[in-house]
């Protein structure tokens, strides 16, 4: 926002939350901007976006409110795979659009810096990776 648009309370009016196709956009170029050698390791991993986790979801994690849940990765991790293993659903992420525009309302981050932070956790999940690991991706992706 400009000096001008704070300024005038009116200019707020046309500003609107990015809808399900503009946040995968968003999504999609904060994982472009991941360090290559991090992306090479995720083949295969799909990255979805709704606007709140599954009711099945929330109940499986013990979660209280569907405005908790940022993001969820669903598959077998790295770590865990084998060849022998029998053929699986995709490894999944899951970016949940309301909760995450919420904690981007609240905090004084970029949205794009929010949704790499979610994405880097969530994959950093496929790999398991420490938090020291994965807060430095997110470094690497400014």
């Amino acid at each position: 926002m400009t000096d001008s648009t704070l300024a005038d309370p009116l200019a707020w009016r046309p500003l609107k939350a990015p809808s399900l196709v503009e946040f995968e956009v968003i999504a999609t170029e904060a994982f472009r901007r991941l360090p290559s050698r991090f992306r090479a390791k995720c083949q295969g991993v799909v990255i979805h976006v709704e606007d709140y986790a599954t009711e099945e979801v929330l109940d499986s994690l013990n979660m209280q409110s569907e405005l908790d849940l940022m993001g969820l990765f669903q598959g077998v991790g790295l770590p865990f795979q084998s060849d022998s293993a029998p053929v699986q659903m995709p490894n999944m992420v899951w970016l949940y659009r309301v909760p995450i525009l919420l904690y981007w309302a609240e905090h004084d981050e970029t949205l794009g810096s929010v949704i790499t932070h979610v994405l880097v956790h969530e994959i950093g999940h496929h790999f398991g990776l420490s938090d020291d690991d994965m807060y430095g991706i997110e470094r690497a992706a400014d």
